[in-house]
């Protein structure tokens, strides 16, 4: 969950890919709503521990991205638009 926005980093949008290979390795292709933010490293922390700890994950890597711009209005679930006033 965004500490400050209160929504899941999922439904927001920021979880752009998740790869798991055949060794039970995870990569993770996130952004974060804004370059400035000032939670990210918490964020990508609690997205790295929550990968690591699903049942037969081994190693897990969290690369963060800022192409595309995270945008709202492309990347968040409807109830998150809705909740925006966006939908």
């Amino acid at each position: 969950v965004d500490p400050e926005i209160g929504f899941s980093i999922v439904d927001l949008g920021l979880v752009y890919e998740v790869q798991i290979d055949d060794e039970a390795n995870v990569a993770v292709r996130m952004t974060l709503t804004s370059p400035a933010c000032p939670v990210g490293p918490e964020i990508l922390a609690s997205a790295h521990m929550a990968a690591l700890n699903t049942p037969g994950v081994k190693n897990v890597k969290v690369d963060l991205v800022w192409d595309p711009p995270w945008d709202p209005r492309v990347h968040a679930s409807d109830d998150v638009k809705l909740e925006f006033g966006i939908l």
